[in-house]
This record gives C-alpha cells, sequence and structure tokens, in this order.
C-alpha cells in the first residue's frame, strides 16, 4: 500500500501501511480459505426418510435431554460416600459415519444434527444450546468427529475448565462437574434394542426414553444407573478385571454419539450375547429366553394392550413383569453381574430420591408407563421381585396407597400371588455372579457386552 504524495513523514506513513497489512492479512486469509472449503454438510433437504429410524433418532434426543438436566441435577447429593465421575453440562450427537445420505438427513430433521460434533442438550447454565456445532475443542480441531470426541472425553475425565470454540466462533468456557459414578447413556438410534450394564456406565434401551420422560422420572433414571455401579460394582469388578485397561481406554462418550461406528459395535455386541446365551443355555434359558414361540406371544400381547391402563387385566401385567425378569435373566457378560444388584439399585435411587427433595414415585410411574405400552426389554420396568421389594420401601414411608394407586389398583403382593413359574433372574439358586463363565476370547470380544468389549479396544 503506497503511501499518499502528500504524506510528510514517509518512514511513519510506510510503518502504518505495514501495520493496518499484517492486520488484514489473517482475515482475509480467513475469507478466502473458508470462502474455497469443500466440506459441504447435510441439511434437511425435505427428502423422504426411514420413519422408524426417525422415531428412534427423536427418543435418543429426548432421552439425552432429559437425562443431561437430571445428571446436573444429581451433582447437588455431593456424596462423600461415593466413587466419582466427571460429567459434562452438555450432550452432543453427529452422523459422523453414517453412509446413507437418507440417515444423515434423518439425523438433521430429528436433531439438528450434521456431521460435526452437535449440541442436542444442554444444562441452562452452560451457555450451549441444541444446535451449537463443536469446532474445537481447547484448539483441538478435526473433521473426524471420533476424534473430536475423544479429545471432548479427554477434557471431561482431567476435570479442569477448558474452552470451545464453536461455528461462527463464539468461544465457551467448559467446567466438567463430579457426580456418583455410572454414566446414563442410551443405545444408538440404528440397534434401539441394545442395553448394557457396567459399573462404569449403563447402556439403556430406546424404549425407556420413548414413553416420555418427567424430570422426576429422568432423575430416577440417572441415580438408578449410578446406584448399580455403587452397589454392584465390586461384584463386577470381581467378575473379570484381572485385565489393566491403563492406555487402552476407549472413549466411552461414542456409545451415545450417534456414531456409526458406536452402532456397529452394539449390534455386535447383540449378536455375541445371544450367542453366548444359547450356547451356555439350561433348559430354563431355552424355554423362557431362547424359544420363538415365547417372542411370538409376547408380540401378540403388546398388540392386545390398550393405551387405557384400566384395561390391563392382572394376568396381562403378571405376564409383562415375567417378561422383565426374562429380560434381566438373560443379560451376559458384566451386565449378567449387575442384574445381581438391581434391588439394590432401587433402594439407593429411592433414598437419593428423597434427599435431592424429588418424588421417588417416579420409580412407580416409569414402571407403569412402560407397562401399558408393552416394554419390558429394559432395566426400568420393575420385574416381580423387585417390584415387591421397593413397595415395601414404599410403604415403610406411608406410600403404600400410593403405589396401588400409580398401578391403577393392582397390589403387589397380588402379583407375587399370581406367580406360578418363577422366571431364571428370579431363582437364587440359579442366578448367581460366584459361578459367571468368562466367554469373552478374541474371536468374540463382545461377549462380555458391549462397554466392556470398548473399554479395551485401543485409541487410535
Amino acid at each position: 500500500m503506497p503511501c499518499p504524495a502528500h504524506c510528510s513523514n514517509q518512514r511513519r506513513c510506510g510503518w502504518a501501511a505495514g501495520a493496518l497489512w499484517a492486520t488484514l492479512l489473517p482475515l482475509l486469509l480467513m475469507a478466502l480459505l473458508s470462502g474455497c472449503s469443500t466440506t459441504k454438510y447435510t441439511v434437511d433437504d425435505g427428502r423422504p426418510v426411514n420413519e422408524v429410524l426417525l422415531g428412534h433418532i427423536r427418543s435418543f434426543g429426548a432421552g439425552e435431554k432429559a437425562v443431561r438436566q437430571a445428571i446436573g441435577r444429581s451433582a447437588e447429593l455431593q456424596d462423600k460416600d461415593c466413587d466419582k465421575q466427571w460429567e459434562l453440562p452438555f450432550a452432543v450427537a453427529s452422523s459422523y459415519g453414517w453412509e446413507s445420505a437418507d440417515d444423515r438427513v434423518a439425523w438433521a430433521r430429528a436433531l439438528d444434527v450434521d456431521e460435526r460434533v452437535s449440541v442436542i442438550g444442554a444444562l441452562p447454565d452452560s451457555g450451549l444450546a441444541p444446535g451449537n456445532r463443536i469446532e474445537a475443542v481447547a484448539g483441538y480441531s478435526r473433521e473426524n468427529s471420533e476424534k473430536m470426541l475423544q479429545e471432548l472425553a479427554l477434557k471431561r475425565d482431567a476435570g479442569s475448565p477448558f474452552e470451545l470454540r464453536l461455528v461462527g466462533g463464539r468461544r465457551v468456557p467448559v467446567t466438567p462437574f463430579q457426580v456418583c459414578r455410572g454414566y446414563t447413556r442410551f443405545a444408538a438410534p440404528a440397534t434401539p434394542q441394545a442395553q448394557d450394564y457396567h459399573w462404569l456406565m449403563s447402556l439403556h434401551p430406546l424404549e425407556v426414553p420413548s414413553v416420555g420422560l418427567t424430570e422426576n422420572e429422568a432423575l430416577w433414571v440417572v441415580l438408578w444407573t449410578q446406584g448399580l455401579s455403587e452397589e454392584g460394582g465390586a461384584r463386577m469388578k470381581t467378575y473379570h478385571y484381572a485385565v489393566a485397561l491403563a492406555g487402552t481406554l476407549y472413549d466411552v462418550a461414542t456409545l451415545a454419539s450417534g456414531l456409526k461406528g458406536a452402532a456397529l459395535a452394539a449390534d455386535a455386541a447383540m449378536k455375541a450375547a445371544q450367542s453366548a446365551a444359547a450356547s451356555a443355555a439350561t433348559e430354563i434359558l431355552k424355554k423362557q429366553l431362547i424359544d420363538q414361540a415365547t417372542a411370538m406371544a409376547a408380540r401378540r400381547m403388546r398388540s392386545e394392550l390398550s393405551d387405557a391402563a384400566q384395561n390391563l387385566t392382572k394376568k396381562q401385567v403378571v405376564g409383562l413383569m415375567q417378561a422383565a425378569a426374562v429380560n434381566r435373566g438373560s443379560l451376559g457378560g458384566v451386565a449378567r453381574v449387575a442384574a445381581t444388584s438391581f434391588e439394590r439399585a432401587d433402594a439407593w435411587a429411592w433414598d437419593r430420591m428423597a434427599k435431592l427433595g424429588a418424588d421417588p414415585m417416579a420409580a412407580f410411574t416409569l414402571h407403569q408407563k412402560l407397562i401399558e405400552k408393552g416394554l419390558s426389554a429394559n432395566s426400568m420396568m420393575l420385574d416381580p421381585d423387585r417390584l415387591a421389594a421397593l413397595s415395601k420401601i414404599a410403604q415403610t414411608q406411608g406410600k403404600g396407597d400410593a403405589v396401588v394407586a400409580v398401578l391403577r389398583g393392582i397390589r403387589p403382593d397380588d402379583v407375587l400371588f399370581e406367580l406360578t413359574d418363577m422366571p431364571l433372574a428370579s431363582n437364587p439358586t440359579a442366578f448367581s455372579f460366584d459361578d459367571a463363565t468368562d466367554p469373552g476370547t478374541a474371536s468374540q470380544p463382545y461377549a462380555r457386552g458391549l462397554i466392556d468389549a470398548m473399554l479395551e479396544l485401543p485409541v487410535e
């Protein structure tokens, strides 16, 4: 930039021109680079998409939003006795890795998510909102969203404040906070039925958030997950962990990020669990867990259920609760060990709900919602043993009549009376972590469960 001819001090004018260039050049380069970028991100162009997948994505998003608020609330416990984990004040997802353009559009339509790490839920004081795209994590930026999630998990687990840079340039300070151990996560929309229970995290199937979680019900799910870790963690560790995990920790955030890789891993884990159950099944297992007629009968029962709870017969309720017990008994690997502590997790969560000033009756209202929808392949519908144990706690606190009212007049004692053939999960001689075999092998890495296997995958 030449100096004007009338300038009296050519040296000072030249310095000013150089300073101006130094200021403008980076801005011009940024504009040039952004203008030349060839990266195109998915937008909703209105095309037809898989409506089933769309529904699962919406359930996933609703669940993540609900439990994120509950996770923040659970931090208020400040429980000195429980083991701790670090959490973030927001939840993220990404359609990165999904090969189908239609499926990526479904993510954009359902949750405003594209290939970048996208915020889908956040605490009110986090400075973030659904739809925000994360461009850099503490200065770290990659187009590979899986690597971005790994970096995010590393910063989370370090527990120190860090900064996010959002698309558009806004910078947001983030401070991880501590909660009782046990991450609450939901299955990837491509594998909505996946479930796994581990002392570090529980992966709940999408049928749980599909019923619409209230604030108290979401808090119950979070506290129950933390309680399972606290009450059953020692048993789970006894079952397996002679294997050192140092240096091999796979980012568990990917399990609930929408990434295709996590969905594929969940699918492999489900198949491995089915295979392990089939190969080790007793005659009881064959009858109650694998028999195709049982599955067909369950489907028929669901189709007959009315949305009006008063139309549910006692026999139907008992049948569904037996199906919940069968689901519990069918869990394999570390989750099978976790299942022996479900009652203790119920009691732990009930006590903490009261400490937080929340209504613990949410345990029964969520159970009833699942009953009315015929959704029993999860840990939130109470099986007969759990219903009996938790209702006794409620009775000691003067809530017995309230429990019966939530259950639409069906008394827990009546459910136990109706049972004639207790499922495997309710049989203490057949269901014990002490005699659990370890099916995990190099050829079948998911036999101990999805979470356990992913913890042993090396970080790239």
